[in-house]
């Protein structure tokens, strides 16, 4: 996708961290915005900020695990825009814990924004953009998707996390191909930040009634949040930076997004036993004491 100008860029989770520097970066470019979030107090700020500096923005409440209101997100933004061009499946929540703590209720609300938010997002505007294409040789699209490194890695205590983002780059790499093999002109990516600073750390601030947790959060729950807030907090790597190459990223047809490849060092040592048929590498061979300190909390608060 060459050129964003006068383009239509639709952004889940548009109203905070990494979807409102999309946002920016691409009212900058001078796109037309359709912001998606669940939180309604903060999609209307960005809405009011956005529109202030000149871009032409709407907004809409979408919870990306129900397809009916990804629907209605796509029919709002063809009704006022006419096409989409540029699509960013980027809604996504947290959730850590030793795997077989993590509750039904757990594995239903993050599978649901994290991975069939994406699904939703790429059956539903995928057809649009093709569409579109038919009708307009010109046309030119891209979807990115946002996973994580914890697509690529599987550190302890994250296992539903990681499990949704596998899941997010396998769907992405099988994206990319399809629309291979139908000579689409539309492009595909899959971002895959480390620790970046933005609210996902605290995601269940907006975990929805239907998927509450009925229970208090285990030992091995707290310490994983307690590692992970700090990781997020203490990130170096803004989310606006992560906005910026991801665009630019877009514009050179990169399908791999990263924030950090410092971090593929521990991606081609899993890959490498992988291939080998070893057993599964440590994700903390490198930093031990981190590995140390997620055991101790996990053992200090039961004790």
């Amino acid at each position: 996708m060459k050129t964003f100008r006068d383009k239509v860029a639709v952004i889940t989770g548009g109203a905070s961290g990494l979807g409102r520097q999309f946002a920016n970066v691409a009212a900058r470019e001078g796109m037309k915005l359709v912001l998606a979030d669940v939180q309604r107090d903060a999609l209307q700020t960005a809405v009011d900020e956005l529109t202030a500096q000149g871009a032409s923005v709407i907004a809409q409440l979408c919870d990306v695990r129900k397809s009916e209101q990804v629907q209605a997100l796509a029919d709002a933004a063809v009704a006022k825009f006419g096409a989409v061009h540029l699509l960013f499946n980027n809604a996504g929540v947290g959730s850590g814990g030793l795997i077989w703590e993590n509750t039904e209720a757990d594995w239903e609300w993050v599978m649901g924004v994290n991975v069939w938010g994406v699904i939703h997002g790429m059956r539903i505007f995928t057809k649009l953009m093709l569409a579109a294409a038919e009708s307009d040789p010109a046309f030119e699209g891209h979807i990115v998707n946002t996973a994580s490194m914890a697509g690529l890695l599987n550190a302890p205590a994250m296992g539903v996390y990681n499990v949704s983002k596998h899941a997010v780059v396998s769907l992405s790499e099988t994206l990319y191909q399809d629309l291979q093999l139908v000579g689409a002109p539309i492009g595909a990516s899959v971002l895959c930040p480390y620790f970046v600073p933005t609210g996902i750390s605290q995601s269940h601030r907006n975990r929805p009634e239907d998927v509450r947790m009925t229970t208090g959060p285990t030992a091995s729950q707290l310490a994983a949040q307690a590692m992970t807030d700090k990781a997020v907090s203490s990130g170096k790597v803004s989310a606006e930076a992560v906005a910026e190459e991801t665009f630019r990223a877009v514009a050179e047809g990169r399908f791999y997004i990263y924030s950090h490849p410092e971090a593929l060092a521990g991606v081609r040592e899993r890959m490498e036993h992988i291939v080998a048929g070893a057993n599964p590498a440590d994700p903390y061979a490198a930093a031990p004491q981190l590995k140390d300190l997620l055991r101790a909390k996990i053992k200090g608060a039961k004790a």
